[in-house]
């Protein structure tokens, strides 16, 4: 089982703080997601990097089998 937890905008559109699945990839993961807003999810989620236990990756095909937690890090402004 893999917590995914969505931050920022991603938390926003999708509704909730985090979720568990038994996805595959991250890929699969995000397909299971019912957005509160799913437009909003739909266009933003294709710009997210992921911290994957830690480590950063935007490769969506990334394997889950092990993981213990994928952070959804939507694109931020700076300033």
């Amino acid at each position: 089982m893999t917590t995914i937890r969505f931050f920022a905008a991603a938390r926003a559109a999708v509704g909730v703080d985090d979720l568990s699945t038994t996805a595959a990839t991250i890929d699969e993961a995000l397909r299971e997601v019912t957005a509160t807003d799913p437009s909003r999810w739909g266009a933003l989620q294709e710009r997210c990097s992921f911290l994957v236990d830690g480590v950063t990756t935007r490769d969506r095909s990334t394997v889950l089998s092990g993981v213990a937690v994928v952070d959804v890090m939507p694109p931020f402004a700076g300033g």
